[in-house]
């Protein structure tokens, strides 16, 4: 197909018309592209989807990860094992679309993949890559590794999810009227248009941000003159960079470069909302940071005949069905580890990406109730941990390999490895409580409990990101109750958090599921029925165009 002036190849919505241009580092659409890390790329992989389900005016734009993210393996004892292997697409279009741009003040050739929409059922997708034989070996280095730990090949990323993003807009006429950046990735772009309009009012209209970070430190800042070295600012002189970004010090801030260069920004939830305004809102000149909460594809993720069986309230039907997604879900958990687990027994499923403030290993930290609770005749639970740690990230490595030995010493526990969507859904369909405990407030939204929902299970959370607008305690889930977090000293809070885990567990939720089944499927049935109707991704992107596209 020809890509000169391009436009969306399905009859646009009329409320969708805008043109919108998506950038995000990581998309995760379907198990066979691993463009992906974790939660923003099952984020945007979601609102792909529900962009073609709306049929709005939308072209996603990502890189084309060689090595992906990493695979998950495992070493000789089963701890963590990270390899990069090379990834092969037969179902991407060589767009024949190359063009230069400028990283390190050198000119590096990128190439455009074209993901149909028909393939996956997303939006339009464009993936950049500069594996070309027209660059040297460094440069080809650029789109291998996703989150490359090496800073200066890291801010290449940007450049050229960025500039390079943009530039293709201009190389196929696409001419977005929004640039919505989802995350600070890609604020390169704002200095390309900048220089392609001369004023930055022209850039401020244009331009929507996205930002899932709920503390300062936790955004991407790099040495100034570094980015500046790398052509990060598209030639323009450092002194007019501080002019426009009003950054002063010699640490470049993404995000708050973002929000001054956008017309309007959002956090992703309405508990982030408020804190992105508390942090960000001491620095002038920031625009507008509303709330869209994160949601999930409903047609991709849910288990229809769950739902059909909920719907027809035939509740033999029900309750076969999650026993065979337990059952299929758990022969894979056997496959992995050797483990055996019983669909008739209550299973608490962890699985996310490894982060220390996510606290995987939390239950673990009271060994006399763990042991309690494992050893259970009258209540007897199994417990499944999945998720990737970034590969850098040793303590977090290590809390995932802390919990594989600890598994060793359990029948009835197990770490898988792997995880991606297709493990994900699995898992989750597993679960009878998803597990979410990280340290409130630390998380922005959080989705997986959204799709673990949408497979009949029962989240069981602290009060933190979505859970605040989803859960309505003892009805569709349960919640930590919340105390006044910024008052206590971590130690204090993880220490409370455990205690009242266990206590709702073990007074609450385990005779409920074993001596109530009625009340229990209920609860299972309130929260698939809540989730369906708030956080199917397809109100997230009707959201978009309401609150951040006008």
């Amino acid at each position: 197909m020809s890509f000169a002036n391009f436009k969306v190849p399905y009859a646009v919505n009329e409320n969708y018309s805008k043109k919108v241009a998506y950038f995000s580092m990581e998309f995760a659409v379907h198990q066979p592209l691993k463009i992906y890390s974790g939660g923003l790329g099952f984020l945007s992989g979601s609102h792909m989807r529900s962009a073609y389900e709306l049929k709005q005016n939308m072209v996603g734009i990502g890189i084309l990860w060689k090595y992906g993210y990493y695979d998950q393996a495992r070493n000789a004892d089963q701890t963590l094992q990270v390899q990069w292997n090379e990834k092969i697409y037969n179902f991407l279009e060589d767009t024949g679309i190359k063009f230069q741009i400028t990283i390190h003040d050198t000119p590096i050739w990128v190439k455009v993949w074209y993901l149909n929409p028909d393939t996956f059922k997303t939006a339009p997708m464009f993936l950049l890559s500069t594996d070309l034989p027209e660059n040297d070996y460094v440069s080809q280095t650029i789109t291998h590794r996703l989150y490359d730990g090496n800073t200066a090949t890291k801010i290449a990323q940007f450049i050229l999810l960025g500039v390079g993003g943009a530039k293709l807009m201009d190389e196929i006429n696409f001419n977005p009227e929004l640039y919505h950046l989802n995350e600070a990735h890609a604020i390169s772009a704002a200095f390309y248009l900048y220089r392609k309009y001369g004023n930055l009012a022209d850039v401020r209209k244009r331009l929507v941000f996205t930002t899932h970070t709920p503390e300062e430190a936790g955004n991407e800042k790099h040495d100034i003159f570094l980015c500046q070295k790398m052509s990060y600012f598209c030639g323009m002189p450092l002194d007019e960079v501080r002019k426009l970004t009003g950054i002063t010090d010699d640490q470049f801030n993404h995000s708050l470069a973002a929000l001054r260069f956008a017309k309007i920004a959002n956090g992703v939830s309405k508990l982030h909302g408020d804190v992105s305004r508390k942090m960000w809102g001491k620095y002038e000149d920031i625009c507008q940071i509303k709330s869209i909460t994160n949601a999930q594809n409903w047609t991709y993720w849910a288990d229809k005949q769950l739902y059909k069986a909920m719907n027809e309230k035939n509740d033999t039907w029900f309750d076969d069905r999650k026993w065979f997604l337990k059952k299929r879900a758990m022969d894979l958990v056997a496959d992995q580890t050797g483990k055996l687990f019983d669909p008739n027994v209550f299973t608490i499923v962890w699985a996310r990406r490894f982060a220390g403030y996510k606290r995987a290993e939390l239950l673990t930290r009271d060994h006399k109730r763990f042991e309690a609770l494992l050893s259970s005749t009258k209540y007897p639970v199994q417990i499944i941990w999945a998720g990737k740690p970034y590969p850098l990230d040793y303590p977090a490595i290590n809390d995932f390999n802390h919990l594989v030995h600890l598994s060793k010493q359990y029948d009835n526990v197990a770490v898988c490895i792997g995880y991606e969507l297709a493990l994900s859904k699995r898992l989750k369909q597993a679960a009878d409580v998803w597990l979410n405990n990280p340290r409130v407030p630390r998380e922005a939204s959080g989705t997986s409990g959204m799709t673990a929902a949408m497979n009949g299970a029962v989240n069981f959370s602290t009060n933190d990101g979505w859970i605040c607008e989803f859960i309505n305690n003892g009805n569709n889930g349960f919640v930590v109750p919340p105390i006044e977090y910024e008052k206590v000293h971590v130690q204090e809070q993880d220490e409370y958090d455990l205690n009242q885990i266990y206590e709702i567990l073990e007074k609450q939720i385990l005779p409920l599921y074993y001596d109530d089944k009625h009340t229990w499927r209920d609860i299972v049935k309130n929260g698939m029925r809540d989730v369906q109707v708030q956080f199917d991704s397809n109100r997230m992107a009707d959201e978009y165009y309401e609150v951040l596209y006008k």
